[in-house]
């Protein structure tokens, strides 16, 4: 690919004078089966149809310079005649259709089936047989209407059972809109560049149509088909169309045609739009699947059942041609080979890259996106409470039918009436329906709903936050994060760059020369080479308010060369005007392997020019010349370079510079054509012209939000791809490290070279004892990202396992943020392939934002906690009660359809009231919670057995003396239809009363006394509380039999709603009891300054001097930590408060204690002093350096 302008443009000019005359050349299929072909094909039909690329612009009434005119009746004909931009989605499921997916709940059908044939019965009369006959239980009915009444409890329980359905799927329905509405926002926020009437426009990706010239560079998610027109090294990722993963070349004269959905993986270009929308080859496939999934479904899925058969048995014959091959290999290796091998857990990448049996067992060992942290607790926790629920109601029904059974038979001495037989089913019929209410009460199937309420609360809350959630799982294991590694540019800095410093003609400027002290010579020399070394689609616009900065467009570095070339009082466009982007003889852009990019411009000599721009330490060393005060160039010895190294460009980077090195080469005529494709050869020899410095300010809110991640127990790491020293430098400034620290600063370069063994894999053992201090890694390439994100997941040196966050915005970045428990990616800097790849996007590119999503994810699990603590509670007391009274007085105290109504209270209005409550700041004052932190904290666990033993004595005491101490009629021991009494009403009210009250209790869950505290800031939680008790009124003063309810008095009602408001006053006693022990504990920490003073990590340091008695110290837990019990556990000890590990204590006396070179560790000092209870009550004396200037400091140095 020597040349990439195209040839001639007078038919460009002439197409651009016909915008708008007569219809297109051109059909719609003419264009689609032309998209069809690839390479040669493509180019061999364009030839044949077209000419060239030209005259389909022609044909199409295009310009491939100045691109459509843009006037609206041109846009809306081309629409009109190739169709919109547009892949209409797959059809939602319609409202009926999840009713009938709520309607599959196993417990629902249970329900129904008995509620039927209850019904069923209960118009069944036998015909003669007295009921008297049939047993004491199923005699003495009041009246005859209360008999014929004995199908309204069927019909009720079918009437609960339709509004839970109901309720579920609209639960459903309401997320899937909403998912939905996320999905087209995202949609339209993708806008691509356009040429429109000569002018570079941003058009939302559905306004672009065919004809359309469009410019595309590195980073971007093709939109449309289209045919190349010009290109610079541009090379595509067309795996999510062809599954091939090499990288394909495009060119004029190779392979000019780019699909939509492909990835532009290196360099830039222009194209022209053939097919959008379902014309697309994506949109043709689109329309496949959705028309393929109704018809041969059968036939694709026997055809899918042998694909997998087959595929089954190759691979078992592969695994064990492979085993044998091991087997040899094994023997036949040394030592240190097989040491290296019996490393299995350390996930050597190469050996998964070559191996695939290995890779898929890895992949069954750790899946992309497992389970979410909660869900997968809830999932294990639902299954167990399943289970007792299922263990409990089985165990009800066959005590009730025993105890009737030998009631009637044996103890009334009745025999078996065939005619009784209805009766006594019915009866049956009736304990199993308890049965089921006690099963329905206790499985919490609001789990699921309070999850998704909460996460999609907090999801609509985060937009406004700056996060858009692609996946909502990701919001929630967001507040599990253990670490961030984070980019630096545009993440922590503001991606505003402007050049401050420059090294030019041997001397160092602090700040931009004037112009005039420029040789003209270097200085023109420097304007061409930014001008046309920048991607064109790089420039400084006019700001948008008076008196505001200049608007950078593109890539915010050569932005800032850009404005370099504006502060020495010269025009960039100009040149670019003179060399437009199609004379450009060779463009090698920039990616991660080079750290550079050169430009060739071919002079009318025949000579070339090549200009280079790229990392300062790198360029540097290809440089064998320099350009001098007199603007001559010189000899650019090692000797100098190294002059430069240390005088120049490391000053600039502890300033955390960023320095770029700009340098040019010529090539003579007469050395003939050099050889384009070989990049070593073409890029050396270059004349340095001058060294930048380039500042991108912190943000400012940054330092604040990384000190709040590091009080939350979220260790912070910057990856960059900078120089180590300016990285070093604005690491510092953020305050990811501190001077004093034992922390490492560490280049790619050095990463490499630790985690891998003489046979360069990568063993985990070797990562493990380096990303607990790694604070800064620097020149980093994506693979190395990639590693150190997936070394951190996979280590075992803490927990079980990190929770990592990384944040990305390149093209590279997508396999680590695809590897980490969440990625985020950069809403105006990142790539669409970033964008893809992420968990959450950052609209406005800010770590601030990354500290509210941490917020958010802790709200999403304390607000499950808070629903849990509550739904539990009724749980225990309800299963129990059922149990008690069904087992005592052979009936259930509270009914099938009170039971109904309770499990609506408790699983739907519930979990909307606790699951949307705003986060506070106080979120990120503890440590997240591990993976393998228990789901009931001991303090939930207190609180739920504590609330749980006032209203079962309170529902019993009413159960059995209710009727004394109301002077009311027993309801216990009530025949089959008897109607309901006030006794068991009162029963059920007070039951409901309690709920609703301790529903206020659960709004703290870390045994916070104020239960009331920010209650109003949540109006849907006073609303539904308020609501529920109107409704509870309701029911029990109109719900007459269906709700087995009697209305009661006015003082009748006021003891139920005192003896509900004693959840609350209990819940004061219970606390104040805790909160005694506490401060006793407290106080007695406070008495001796060496209680509980030493951990067992320590014992090796200074302990050993001290044998005398008052230095004997035991090893004592603080027993309750004044924030909570369990916050404190599992825990590791933290530096700074950051999550940061250690090695077992065994290993601590062997580490290494020499600060490495790129270091500012300090040797290892085992300190004396213990954190204060304040921070969780976590012993995190390990990690910490002794505080100088603390009496125990001053202690230790004495000793």
């Amino acid at each position: 690919m020597a040349s990439n302008s195209f040839r001639g443009s007078k038919r460009g000019r002439h197409a651009q004078a016909n915008h708008d005359v007569g219809d297109f050349n051109c059909s719609l299929k003419e264009l689609r089966s032309l998209m069809e072909l690839r390479g040669p094909e493509g180019i061999a039909r364009i030839q044949e149809c077209y000419g060239d690329v030209e005259g389909l612009c022609t044909r199409l009434r295009t310009s491939p310079i100045h691109g459509l005119g843009g006037h609206a009746d041109d846009i809306a004909r081309r629409k009109e005649e190739f169709g919109q931009n547009v892949i209409p989605p797959k059809k939602p499921k319609t409202f009926l259709q999840l009713v009938w997916e709520a309607l599959q709940d196993v417990t629902l059908i249970i329900l129904e089936v008995a509620a039927i044939i209850s019904l069923g019965l209960s118009f069944y009369r036998p015909p003669d047989a007295e009921r008297e006959n049939c047993g004491k239980a199923a005699g003495g009915v009041e009246d005859e209407g209360e008999a014929d009444a004995g199908w309204i409890e069927g019909a009720a329980i079918l009437l609960s059972v339709v509004c839970v359905v109901l309720v579920t799927a609209f639960n459903d329905w309401s997320k899937e809109k909403q998912f939905r509405g996320l999905q087209s926002r995202i949609e339209q926020e993708q806008k691509f560049t356009v040429v429109r009437g000569g002018q570079v426009v941003q058009v939302h990706v559905a306004e672009i149509v065919v004809g359309d010239v469009a410019q595309v560079k590195y980073g971007d998610l093709l939109p449309a088909d289209g045919v190349l027109i010009q290109g610079n090294d541009l090379k595509i990722d067309e795996s999510s169309l062809t599954g091939e993963s090499d990288h394909v070349k495009k060119t004029l004269d190779n392979d000019p045609m780019l699909l939509s959905g492909t990835h532009v993986m290196e360099g830039s270009g222009k194209i022209l739009i053939t097919a959008v929308g379902v014309n697309s080859q994506t949109g043709i496939i689109f329309t496949l699947l959705g028309a393929g999934e109704d018809e041969d479904d059968d036939e694709e899925e026997k055809a899918e059942k042998e694909r997998k058969k087959r595929e089954r048995e190759e691979k078992k014959k592969e695994k064990e041609r492979r085993k044998k091959e091991k087997k040899e290999k094994k023997d036949k290796k040394d030592k240190l080979d097989k040491k290296s091998k019996s490393q299995d857990g350390a996930g050597v990448e190469m050996q998964a890259l070559n191996s695939d049996d290995e890779g898929e067992e890895k992949k069954k060992a750790h899946p992309k996106k497992e389970k979410s942290v909660l869900q997968g607790k809830l999932t294990k926790l639902a299954v167990q409470i399943g289970k007792a629920g299922l263990f409990m109601s089985g165990l009800t029904v066959i005590i009730l039918i025993t105890l009737f059974m030998v009631d009637t038979f044996w103890i009334q001495g009745l025999p078996w009436i065939a005619d009784c037989t209805p009766i006594y089913i019915q009866f049956c019929v009736k304990f199993f329906i308890i049965g089921v209410t006690v099963l329905v009460v206790a499985v919490p199937e609001g789990l699921p709903l309070a999850v998704t309420i909460s996460l999609a609360y907090s999801v609509k809350k985060m937009m406004k936050d700056n996060n858009l959630v692609r996946h909502l799982d990701a919001c929630e294991t967001m507040g599990n994060a253990t670490a961030i590694c984070s980019d630096k540019t545009g993440t922590l800095t503001m991606n505003r760059m402007t050049v401050v410093q420059a090294y030019l003609g041997d001397r160092h400027y602090r700040v931009v020369p004037e112009s005039d002290l420029i040789p003209g010579k270097v200085l023109d020399l420097l304007i061409t080479g930014i001008g046309v070394n920048c991607a064109y689609t790089s420039k400084i616009m006019s700001p948008e308010k008076e008196g505001g900065l200049p608007r950078q467009v593109g890539n915010k570095t050569e932005c800032a060369l850009l404005g370099f070339v504006l502060e020495l009082r010269r025009d960039y466009m100009t040149i670019r005007n003179e060399i437009p982007e199609e004379k450009l003889f060779k463009v090698y852009t920039f990616n991660s392997v080079r750290k550079s990019m050169s430009t060739v411009l071919k002079n009318a000599d025949g000579s070339y020019r090549m200009f280079s721009k790229g990392a300062s330490e790198i360029l540097l060393k290809k440089c064998c010349k320099i350009m001098t005060a007199s603007g001559e160039a010189k000899v650019f010895k090692p000797r100098d370079r190294d002059y430069v190294v240390k005088n120049v460009i490391e000053p600039m980077a502890s300033e955390g510079l960023r320095t770029i090195c700009l340098a040019y080469r010529d090539f003579p005529p007469v050395d003939g054509e050099p050889d384009w494709e070989n990049e070593t050869d073409i890029l050396t020899g270059l004349t340095c012209l001058c060294v930048v410095g380039i500042e991108d300010p912190v943000r400012p809110e940054v330092p604040d939000a990384i000190k709040r991640c590091q009080r939350a127990g979220i260790t912070v790491r910057m990856v960059t791809g900078d120089n180590i020293d300016t990285a070093r430098a604005i690491a510092s400034k953020c305050g990811i490290v501190h001077p004093g620290d034992d922390f490492l600063c560490i280049d790619g370069k050095e990463f490499n070279r630790r985690i891998r063994n003489q046979l360069g894999e990568i063993e985990q053992e070797r990562i493990d004892k380096i990303w607990p201090k790694l604070r800064v890694l620097a020149r980093s390439s994506p693979t190395d990202k990639h590693t150190l994100v997936k070394g951190i997941m996979d280590s075992t040196v803490l927990e079980p396992r990190q929770v990592v966050a990384v944040t990305g915005d390149g093209t590279n970045d997508g396999p680590a943020l695809k590897k980490a428990d969440v990625g985020f990616a950069m809403g105006i800097a990142g790539t669409d392939v970033a964008k893809e790849a992420s968990d959450i996007i950052l609209t406005d590119d800010n770590f601030s934002s990354i500290v509210k999503a941490v917020m958010w994810g802790r709200n999403v699990y304390d607000s499950i906690s808070k629903f849990l603590q509550f739904q539990l509670t009724v749980n225990v007391v309800a299963v129990i009660v059922a149990f008690t009274g069904a087992c005592i007085t052979q009936d259930s105290p509270l009914k099938a359809v009170q039971m109904l109504w309770v499990n609506l209270i408790m699983d739907t209005f519930a979990s909307l009231a606790l699951a949307t409550e705003p986060p506070t700041e106080s979120l990120l004052l503890r440590k997240p919670y591990g993976r393998n932190k228990p789901l009931i904290s001991r303090t939930m666990m207190k609180n739920i057995l504590g609330h749980a033993v006032y209203q079962l004595t309170v529902i019993f005491t009413l159960l059995f003396t209710g009727e004394q101490i109301f002077d009311i009629d027993s309801g216990r021991y009530a025949p089959l239809h008897a109607p309901p009494s006030e006794h068991y009403t009162i029963v059920f009210n007070t039951f409901v009363m309690m709920q609703l009250f301790n529903e206020i209790n659960a709004r703290k869950i870390h045994g916070e006394r104020n239960v009331f505290d920010g209650i109003f800031k949540n109006m849907i939680f006073c609303s539904i509380v308020f609501g529920t008790f109107v409704i509870q009124i309701v029911i029990v003063q109109f719900g007459g039999k269906p709700f087995s309810c009697v209305g009661l008095s006015i003082d009748q009602w006021l003891w139920c709603v005192f003896l509900g408001f004693g959840c609350l006053l209990w819940g004061q006693v219970r606390f104040s009891q805790v909160s005694n022990i506490r401060v006793v504990n407290a106080f007695q920490d406070t008495l001796s300054p060496y209680e509980g003073l030493e951990t067992p990590e320590s014992r090796n340091s200074i302990h050993n001097f001290m044998t005398t008695p008052e230095f004997r110290i035991e090893d004592s837990e603080p027993q309750i930590p004044l924030i909570d019990d369990t916050e404190g556990e599992d825990d590791a000890p933290t530096k700074r408060n950051a999550a940061q590990t250690l090695p077992p204590p065994s290993t601590l006396a062997t580490l290494p204690s020499t600060p490495n070179q790129n270091n500012n560790a300090v040797d290892r000092i085992i300190p004396l002093y213990k954190e204060s209870p304040k921070t969780g009550g976590i012993h995190q004396s390990a990690a910490l350096p002794p505080r100088p200037g603390s009496p125990l400091h001053s202690l230790e140095t004495s000793l």
